[in-house]
């Protein structure tokens, strides 16, 4: 499902199909088939009207966000986040990776911390570890489930789960080339954050 633009699409209930509704945040020029693709020209984390004309008569059943916290600052991230959790059905969840700020290679730190030499890294803000990110989520409300993360002391942790649910392109497994060519290992940190009232989407 491909909202384009999403201002002229989401007037119309026929942009949801009358069903499931799931929404990528910043999605790019990724398409995920059964998703609806925006970015932030027509959906705004931090505008509300973009949300409310959109979602007001559409409640969303899961939002998934890859690699977009980073750009906003903590303050930032705990409004957009309020604004998903206003706008998801209880029991709808918020699927969010980004770069994992305990991933202990100092290549890895250096090419995904703000400012850093990764594509992007210029404009990010925030480097999250799974504690700033939990904290950041629950104080708006959200339960919260680690996918794939490293701890303090720099062990990797992965859950199962299921990309159906919301697919994450850089997961484990992933790599990325610095300059030289050398291959960088790269993961993200990722989570499920649940709206209060049923379990988890099965993973």
């Amino acid at each position: 499902m491909l909202i384009k633009p999403l201002w002229v699409e989401c007037s119309s209930s026929a942009a949801f199909g009358g069903g499931t509704v799931r929404v990528v945040i910043g999605a790019g020029t990724v398409y995920e088939e059964g998703w609806i693709r925006t970015n932030v020209q027509y959906l705004n984390l931090l505008n509300d009207s973009h949300w409310q004309y959109a979602f007001a008569d559409h409640p969303i059943d899961a939002l998934l966000a890859e690699h977009v916290w980073e750009h906003l600052t903590f303050e930032e991230g705990r409004r957009a986040a309020a604004q998903c959790y206003k706008y998801l059905k209880p029991g709808g969840y918020l699927r969010v990776a980004v770069p994992d700020g305990q991933n202990p290679n100092p290549d890895y730190l250096e090419f995904v911390r703000p400012g850093g030499s990764g594509p992007g890294a210029d404009d990010h803000k925030t480097l999250h570890t799974l504690q700033s990110l939990r904290e950041l989520l629950e104080s708006v409300g959200f339960a919260v489930e680690p996918l794939e993360y490293y701890d303090a002391d720099g062990r990797f942790h992965a859950a199962k789960w299921d990309p159906q649910a919301g697919r994450i392109h850089r997961h484990q497994g992933w790599t990325e080339t610095l300059p030289g060519g050398r291959v960088l290992p790269y993961t993200s940190l990722i989570v499920d954050a649940r709206k209060k009232s049923r379990a988890l989407p099965t993973r």
